[in-house]
């Protein structure tokens, strides 16, 4: 059986129990799917569950499946750090061996006056580590008074900018986060990212046009490769800008995750071979983060509801994989990531039945699995493991 279109779907922060090394990271114990559906009482995912979701060593409080559909298991974090772009490189075949620069304390005055030299600013506020909904509350309305930008950090190596869309129209704060990429990497920051919000004191809403503005990898993924034999790379939600838009044919920013959804399952309509890479930022943006345990189960209802809809439309020769890129256990402390291993779940109407594909030993097993599938030259970090499917294909 030869497969001619993938379809990678990150549910961005879905991890399946913390790792060996999670007590460096202050993560021991999390477990961002087993501890939601403990939570959350009668959660119930038919596809997700018939994928052998439940199946996956950690994973105690959804139901498990005796003939499951699909292959099933879970994968190491072979990179420095749980943060997204170290989770989707490693997806594609880099392992980061140094973990991206954080800021606990704030930007270095050094970045801070580079920065505003570069964007012609007067001032800047915030410039410390906060929640992006939290930071502008308390310098929303000083931001409207100024005019000044806000940055700000997290636990991941980001500089953000928030800014109000009457002060700072879409493309002109993106202008600026362009000037911030430029001066972050002399810092080796992971990311830029654009943090528009509307509104008024008290109800200030951020909006669907964040945009990220990231390093560009350091060497070729599985996206350059598929690209380089001249099939199509269809990037989904905020793929694009992980991978700094390297390896992409096609762009499709999205507003949710049933948009994305939408949009990966028109795109594989109309794709006769080929790879799309689709994010799902909500899990991790909307619930993860902001440690809202109720509605991160509803929108994994949501998500496997949307599933149905797309594996009713593959053919014997498309194949389905479902990760992550890291954790954000909701009733775990903080409001950071957690550091754990991420699920595999692999899917296709060719195979007969599906089994147990163990503990990965790298994220990058799915780049090296991608690779086989298209016959590209190169080898990636990682095994394959598409033996095992077609040893299981119809």
């Amino acid at each position: 059986m030869t497969f001619k279109k993938v379809i990678l779907i990150t549910l961005d922060s879905l991890g399946v129990g913390a790792l060996p090394d999670a007590a460096l990271f202050g993560d021991s114990g999390a477990n961002t799917l087993d501890h939601i559906a403990e939570r959350v009482s009668n959660l119930s995912l038919p596809n997700l569950e018939k994928m052998g979701i439940g199946n996956i060593p950690g994973i105690e409080h959804i139901k498990k499946c005796s003939s499951p559909i699909g292959f099933y298991g879970k994968c190491l974090e072979k990179s420095a750090g749980k943060d997204t772009t170290t989770g989707h490189w490693e997806l594609a075949g880099i392992v980061t061996q140094e973990a991206f620069p954080t800021f606990p304390q704030g930007f270095p005055p050094t970045l801070i006056e580079k920065f505003k030299k570069k964007a012609k600013l007067k001032d800047i506020l915030g410039n410390y580590p906060a929640s992006g909904t939290v930071i502008i509350e308390e310098l929303g309305q000083k931001h409207l008074k100024t005019g000044y930008p806000i940055v700000y950090t997290s636990a991941d190596s980001v500089f953000q900018i928030a800014a109000h869309e009457k002060i700072y129209p879409i493309e002109k704060l993106y202008d600026l986060c362009e000037i911030a990429r430029e001066v972050c990497d002399d810092w080796n920051i992971g990311r830029v990212i654009a943090r528009p919000f509307v509104g008024e004191l008290g109800s200030f809403q951020r909006t669907y046009l964040r945009k990220d503005f990231s390093l560009i990898p350091p060497q070729k993924t599985v996206l350059d490769l598929v690209k380089d034999k001249g099939l199509p790379v269809v990037a989904v939600g905020k793929t694009s800008y992980i991978f700094a838009e390297q390896g992409v044919t096609s762009a499709i920013h999205t507003k949710n995750n049933h948009h994305s959804m939408e949009v990966t399952i028109n795109e594989f309509k109309k794709m006769k071979e080929g790879f799309i890479f689709t994010n799902l930022v909500d899990f991790d943006m909307v619930y993860g983060h902001r440690r809202d345990v109720v509605g991160y189960a509803q929108a994994l209802v949501e998500f496997d509801s949307d599933l149905g809809v797309l594996q009713k439309v593959m053919d014997k020769e498309s194949l389905l994989m479902l990760s992550a890129d890291h954790g954000c256990d909701p009733t775990y402390k903080g409001t950071d990531h957690t550091r754990e291993y991420v699920p595999i779940l692999v899917y296709s109407p060719a195979l007969k039945k599906g089994k147990s594909l163990g503990i990965r030993n790298s994220f990058s097993d799915v780049a090296q699995t991608i690779a086989e599938i298209f016959s590209l030259s190169k080898t990636l970090p990682g095994q394959s493991f598409l033996r095992d499917l077609r040893n299981e294909t119809l």
